[in-house]
């Protein structure tokens, strides 16, 4: 039984900024690495999904860990408030066709779990409603894994509610920063608590388990993430496919 009380929102106290600041391009630089076997190979792909509270750092954290991969292999999606299109489809129709194909990663900024996490915590869907839901869900990433060889890697990113107040202050006080203020996410910070009881009840629903990232500082968030993505990637023991052509042959 997963509660989040019970997980760190920072870095362990031995560590060193400097030298984990290090770490973390080594790992990017070697997720670059895997990720053009990825490419060669057409054999595996991965999703990426990033779901947190505002300012819980999903795009900078794309940016810290595949800034240097190959852009044609790395397809980034930030779901947003649904069109009109879109509402008229079931929730899941908007997602699919973003998932990745063999040989690519897809990282979702936010993600499908949107469908039962804003319109829950605001009344929007019935509670009947979110279990179909999330029983789609779990169909949805199952059948990604074993039909398409899609591995499903999930972050939360645990932030803690003092640090994404000074995050959003930011926004106001930074002029450089001041492109990203939103009025609705103060409004949604009001509803802090009950995010937290439908993530918790989320992260516990879930088959495809989540990881609980620490990101009140972005050094050590970066470095996290980076460390599970490069795990997982190789994990899958990926191997250039060899020279395939008749043209050398004696």
């Amino acid at each position: 039984m997963i509660k989040l009380s019970d997980y760190p929102t920072r870095a362990p106290k031995n560590l060193d900024k400097d030298e984990i600041k290090k770490e973390t391009k080594k790992i990017a630089k070697r997720i670059s690495e895997l990720q053009e076997t990825m490419i060669a190979e057409k054999k595996h792909s991965l999703l990426i999904v990033l779901q947190g509270m505002d300012t819980s750092g999903k795009d900078g954290s794309t940016h810290a860990v595949f800034g240097r991969t190959t852009p044609s292999g790395v397809h980034t999606v930030s779901f947003k408030k649904p069109t009109d299109e879109e509402f008229a489809h079931d929730f899941l129709w908007r997602v699919h066709k973003h998932t990745p194909a063999k040989g690519e990663i897809s990282v979702f900024i936010r993600s499908h779990y949107e469908d039962v996490l804003i319109q829950r915590v605001h009344g929007w869907i019935t509670e009947d409603r979110v279990d179909t839901r999330i029983q789609a869900i779990n169909a949805f990433e199952k059948l990604l894994e074993q039909d398409n060889n899609t591995t499903v890697l999930k972050f939360y990113m645990h932030l803690s509610k003092e640090r994404q107040l000074e995050k959003l202050q930011e926004r106001i006080d930074v002029p450089e920063k001041n492109y990203k203020h939103n009025d609705g996410d103060w409004e949604e910070r009001e509803h802090w608590d009950k995010y937290m009881e439908c993530y918790e009840d989320l992260l516990n629903r879930c088959e495809v388990p989540w990881i609980i990232a620490p990101v009140d500082q972005r050094w050590y968030r970066n470095y996290f993430i980076a460390s599970k993505v490069l795990e997982t990637l190789e994990a899958l023991n990926m191997q250039y496919p060899a020279l395939q052509t008749e043209r050398f042959k004696k």
